[in-house]
């Protein structure tokens, strides 16, 4: 059984410079690290302190999330090009990449298109073929959010209850919201824009060649987000890659397991 990539997606739109936040010492080699859906920089915030003990490292606000600027179109494409074009206006001509899940996609992405900036990849709790939709609650209760007059992070977490029970996922998705200047609260992400372009966020990775340095993905034991499923499509982009399961993790193994992922991440990337 063999595995066809499907059509390349091409950029349909300009490429933006995306918010950044940088770690550490710029002796060090440059590693950039990439978010998932709905979240942003700050999430990846301590593994960076904790990995800038051997490199400079570079996160970044994906397009339509954080502090990032709100654009049209999600492909994996468009976002990929925007951090290359970040990676270029901060003078980073070679790195490693982490991306989590989103972020994982467009990291893949971002190497196929770009051989010569990215050494390494680590993917974390993401494949490259393409999910199914599994947000529709969670996109409308930020919707809620976004036509509310929020005028405290309690009253918010009230209109998330009825779309997500789980504390700890409502306390996530609340990380997006900023004080206005009236003091109340509004939404940082533009929920809109990833809500009309869901398909292409939902989308596989395609590429006309491999990326042939190493590459690690990192699923978490209790997740369902890496199957057997993912086995064709990542031999089909990827000819040197390799595996790493934690135990009692889900899709937030960096949350659930910093100080397993630390070491998993720090040993991939010290390796020759």
């Amino acid at each position: 059984m063999t595995y066809t990539n499907p059509p390349i997606t091409r950029p349909i739109t300009r490429p933006i410079i995306l918010n950044s936040s940088s770690t550490g010492s710029p002796a060090n080699p440059n590693l950039v690290i990439l978010h998932g859906l709905f979240g942003d920089l700050n999430n990846w915030k301590a593994m960076a302190i904790r990995l800038s003990d051997q490199h400079y490292v570079h996160c970044m606000d994906l397009r339509n999330h954080g502090n990032s600027p709100h654009t049209s179109g999600m492909t994996y494409a468009e976002m990929a090009s925007d951090v290359a074009h970040t990676c270029t206006t901060l003078g980073i001509k070679n790195t490693s990449v982490v991306g989590h899940s989103m972020g994982g996609k467009t990291a893949m992405q971002l190497a196929l298109q770009n051989i010569d900036l990215v050494n390494k990849l680590a993917l974390v709790d993401i494949g490259p073929r393409r999910y199914g939709k599994h947000h529709e609650q969670i996109i409308n209760g930020l919707q809620a959010l976004s036509r509310a007059d929020i005028k405290s992070r309690k009253q918010a977490d009230e209109i998330l209850k009825p779309f997500e029970a789980q504390a700890a996922i409502r306390s996530f998705l609340l990380k997006n919201l900023k004080r206005t200047d009236t003091g109340h609260y509004a939404l940082r992400i533009n929920i809109d824009e990833i809500d009309s372009r869901y398909d292409q966020i939902a989308d596989s990775i395609s590429s006309e060649h491999q990326f042939k340095k190493p590459v690690l993905f990192v699923k978490g034991a209790e997740s369902s987000y890496l199957t057997d499923a993912d086995r064709l499509p990542i031999a089909a982009l990827f000819s040197n890659p390799s595996l790493k399961t934690i135990d009692g993790a889900g899709h937030w193994p960096h949350s659930e397991k910093p100080d397993v992922v630390y070491k998993i991440l720090s040993d991939f990337f010290a390796a020759s």
